[in-house]
């Protein structure tokens, strides 16, 4: 019995450095990554409240080809309309234009914010700049070009480990869940924040840790999980070059598309090669419909794909579609962790200056 006891004080102390030093380590990196993580839930609100300039309080009532008359004449030269976005009651009309030169990485965008009732632009920006997308850089890569994922999915594994550490470092050695839970375990306030804290946000840090290490490094889970290679289908076509000269006008290709949807339409696109095919998403249809620029003909959305375990990890990462309180976790799970690191920096430091006082007593004592 007293060598189990002792095999248990071993273990818990282990795990006690693996956790006290994952957490000091990576103290001013987690914070970063969780504030980030945190307004990006609500990143569309977020970009809202940052830039009120895009804000409209009328409904759009003009034709899709008096919009994209109104952007091209905001566009730069060689740049190309891609598709129009429309906003879901009151709001402005959203242009997306390619900015001509080298299509490297992530192609950067020129969006144009067009008033619904006069078509005048209310604002303009290029897609790789403004708040909201230096923080989806940072909280993606920590801005660090090349290997900046792959760092942040290491600090993913890092978090993981530390969430699950802690959890079991919180359970009592002595006692059950009742005793864990009272508030005066620790000396200190900030000890007691961080016991508290730790447990109730342990287990979604674990699972947003995990979710965030699947997405840093899609090719190694993605053959344990038997995913297909390639992005969706939705995504396949992002970047491709436009078509230089269309047969069809944008109204004759939603006429084209009406019959085969119902719900007012959310977004259109300009065709693309190869397929060179208009692209209509309207709302309540799973799936886009196309009409080949061609010949006009529309096709219905495709059979809808099964969602696949990439597409999965990324939603419960990013809350995208999920219920609100699952959005909400992920807030505080953003919000927690800033405060473990700063209690965790707290303790450890006040664990230093106890340490350094015995050491002086003891000194003290032996030279007297």
């Amino acid at each position: 019995m007293a060598s189990a006891n002792s095999t248990s004080v071993r273990l818990r102390r282990a795990w006690f450095q693996v956790h006290k030093w994952i957490g000091l380590a990576l103290a001013i990196l987690i914070i970063p990554l969780c504030l980030t993580g945190s307004a990006l839930v609500w990143d569309e609100w977020v970009n809202d409240a940052l830039n009120p300039q895009r804000s409209a309080e009328t409904a759009p009532r003009q034709s899709a080809a008096f919009y994209a008359d109104a952007a091209r004449k905001a566009l730069e030269p060689g740049e190309t309309l891609l598709s129009l976005t429309w906003p879901e009651g009151e709001g402005a009309v959203m242009a997306t234009a390619a900015q001509p030169g080298p299509r490297r990485g992530r192609p950067v965008r020129t969006q144009i914010w067009l008033d619904p009732a006069d078509g005048h632009v209310l604002d303009k920006a290029s897609s790789g700049e403004g708040a909201v997308r230096f923080m989806h850089i940072l909280h993606g890569s920590l801005m660090i070009p090349g290997v900046g994922r792959q760092i942040v999915g290491w600090i993913g594994v890092a978090m993981l480990i530390s969430a699950l550490s802690g959890l079991w470092l919180w359970w009592p050695f002595k006692g059950g869940l009742r005793r864990g839970l009272r508030w005066k375990r620790m000396p200190t306030t900030s000890g007691n924040l961080h016991h508290q804290g730790g447990f109730w946000i342990a287990i979604p840090l674990a699972i947003l840790s995990f979710t965030g290490a699947w997405i840093s490094f899609p090719a190694f889970f993605g053959a344990m999980s038997g995913d297909a290679d390639g992005p969706p289908r939705g995504f396949r076509g992002f970047g491709a070059a436009p078509v230089e000269q269309v047969r069809l006008s944008p109204d004759a290709a939603i006429a084209a598309a009406r019959p085969l949807a119902e719900g007012p339409l959310l977004s259109l696109s300009w065709p693309t090669r190869p397929d060179a095919a208009w692209t209509l998403r309207y709302e309540g249809l799973d799936g886009p419909v196309t009409v080949a620029d061609a010949t006009g003909q529309a096709m219905p959305p495709p059979p809808a794909e099964p969602e696949s375990t990439a597409r999965l990890m990324r939603r419960i990462h990013d809350g995208n579609g999920m219920p609100v309180w699952w959005q909400v976790l992920i807030f505080l799970g953003g919000l927690v962790p800033v405060a473990l690191a700063v209690t965790g920096v707290m303790m450890w430091l006040r664990g230093r200056r106890v340490k350094g006082s015995v050491r002086a007593a003891f000194v003290d004592q032996t030279s007297g």
